[in-house]
């Protein structure tokens, strides 16, 4: 996902050098269209600075609370500078269209032990986990959240649908397979960390540019954030999503 980084620090650019140090991160590739109305809490994390993206869109995220929306930290790293040229929109299936509702972002509260490295080519974010806060609380269901338990997961976004798009607009959501520590470790020697990270995903689904921050879920319950991965539905690569503590 080197495009995806570098797609993310022209979204920081776009905001007057100072924005969201993020995160183009993920697509869905090999799944369906889905309404973004079926689960109201899905987040389009954005802002209108971002012009290359329709509705400024580069990442998801999902409502918690009331107020609060869990997404990536890296999506949001250079916000905390001005949480409030971020905007996140519910109920927007197709990015080009005016559905839905769009909130104001007043505060963007980091994991504390968010850091990123870099192994072996490839940019890793340890606890990579950030609230934003609402302008206006919302009267809609939130996601429940709980520890990765399971073989397989879903997940959504409105990313590309293959490696290297860039125009998709409409939300998507697959069916990925959860991948197991162990054979995540050995694709990602010294870089993943079962503590604070999970894999899931297959050359056949996956998620890609713009799907980071977005939710993996398993039985409707949210157990992770998508984080980070070594390109898109790249064989012996899945991809790497935060894991979600009790607090923080």
């Amino acid at each position: 996902m080197s495009l995806s980084r570098r797609l993310t620090v022209l979204a920081a650019a776009l905001i007057g050098c100072t924005l969201p140090a993020a995160a183009p991160a993920h697509a869905v590739v090999g799944g369906t269209e889905a309404k973004a109305a079926d689960p109201p809490w899905l987040a389009a994390v954005g802002t209108p600075l971002f012009f290359p993206r329709a509705s400024g869109q580069f990442c998801g995220g999902a409502l918690i609370a009331p107020d609060r929306v869990l997404t990536a930290a890296h999506c949001v790293q250079l916000a905390q500078l001005l949480p409030q040229a971020l905007t996140v929109t519910f109920d927007r299936s197709d990015l080009t269209s005016p559905d839905g509702t769009t909130v104001a972002v007043t505060d963007v509260h980091l994991h504390p032990d968010f850091h990123t490295d870099t192994v072996d080519g490839v940019d890793v974010f340890h606890h990579d986990l950030a609230i934003l806060t609402l302008a206006h609380p919302q009267n809609r269901a939130t996601v429940p959240i709980a520890a990765p338990q399971g073989d397989t997961a879903t997940v959504l976004g409105w990313g590309g649908i293959a490696a290297g798009d860039l125009l998709n607009t409409v939300l998507r959501e697959a069916t990925v397979p959860i991948v197991s520590d162990t054979d995540c470790a050995a694709a990602y020697p010294g870089a993943f960390d079962a503590t604070d990270m999970v894999c899931a995903g297959s050359t056949t689904a996956d998620t890609g540019e713009f799907d980071s921050g977005g939710p993996l879920l398993i039985d409707g319950k949210l157990v992770g954030i998508t984080s980070w991965a070594r390109g898109t539905a790249l064989a012996g690569y899945p991809t790497v999503y935060a894991r979600i503590p009790a607090s923080f």
